[in-house]
């Protein structure tokens, strides 16, 4: 697992920054192409230097990130960024917060939580024990919204969940279940429209900025710093909830990613996308069945 130190104390936010400010290369100095190379040799650094592994993310929206990340540090060119990367530890976090996309909610898409409920759940309650890997988990949106299910579903006593990703600032975020007011109304939408059997404002304590979800949702859950891009399988799975994070990948590491889900599910285990996500073009489609198409929820095929 990789750790990132959090940044010393005594490190101001001004020294996050590169030394002279963005400035649009003029056209006698700036090549066709130098930032494609610059991005590529920074990716390179990061990996090799801390071990985050971002160089098989899709190039499209990884570029429109690396490019507000430049803007906020202030550099001219990647290359900066890579100097301030290498150079400066309180940069890593700070860096890896935009390239990581930390954007959901409780119960998003309610139709893929009430398919969970309706058709996953009569088949999980077969067993006497429960693993559930929350890959990609951000800020711990989808966790609550898992805990919160299998609580209602009778089953929470039962699972341990498994709450990983590749950001320590957001698995901090995560683990406090804090999330401001002004998100409650579209959590409680969804969590109501997902079938729920009770009312959101059971699970937290509203105070006058911010709601604190009840900490007993995750006395049962594993936080932990993963990598889907390097790191290995670390627990079998009979559930799997990865959405909206294969969209960021190129294929190649989309494969890499769904190998390990592959690995990590028991025998007729089931594995959740978002649904603009598919297991279609990567290599381990033959691996699945459909279970719920519409909501993006497969079933590994058992041992023939």
């Amino acid at each position: 697992m990789k750790q990132v130190k959090p940044a010393s104390p005594s490190t101001s936010a001004s020294t996050l920054t590169c030394p002279t400010k963005a400035i649009a290369p003029s056209s006698s100095t700036y090549y066709p192409g130098t930032d494609v190379l610059e991005i590529e040799l920074l990716l390179d650094a990061l990996y090799r230097a801390h071990e985050y592994d971002f160089r098989g993310y899709a190039r499209p929206s990884l570029t429109r990130r690396l490019a507000q990340a430049r803007e906020h540090f202030g550099c001219r060119s990647y290359s900066q960024l890579q100097d301030l990367l290498l150079h400066d530890p309180a940069a890593l976090p700070k860096l890896l917060g935009y390239l990581t996309v930390q954007v959901s909610e409780m119960f998003r898409d309610p139709g893929y939580f009430r398919a969970l409920r309706q058709e996953v759940v009569p088949h999980l309650k077969t067993y006497p024990s429960l693993k559930v890997w929350v890959a990609g988990c951000g800020a711990g949106e989808e966790l609550y919204s898992l805990a919160i299910l299998f609580r209602e579903e009778g089953l929470e006593d039962r699972t341990v969940f498994y709450a990983t990703d590749i950001d320590r600032d957001a698995l901090t975020k995560a683990e406090s279940g804090i999330y401001p007011l002004d998100r409650l109304a579209s959590f409680t939408t969804n969590h109501r429209r997902s079938g729920a059997k009770g009312s959101l404002s059971e699970y937290y304590h509203a105070g006058s900025r911010a709601a604190v979800f009840d900490r007993t949702l995750r006395k049962r859950t594993v936080f932990a710093e993963h990598n889907l891009a390097s790191d290995a399988v670390f627990a079998e799975a009979h559930l799997i909830s990865c959405r909206n994070v294969l969209i960021y990948f190129d294929r190649s590491l989309q494969s890499r990613a769904t190998g390990l889900f592959t690995e990590a599910l028991v025998r007729k285990g089931f594995l959740g996308l978002g649904n603009k996500e598919s297991l279609r073009f990567t290599d381990h489609n033959e691996a699945f069945e459909p279970f719920v198409s519409k909501e993006r929820i497969y079933r590994k095929r058992g041992k023939l």
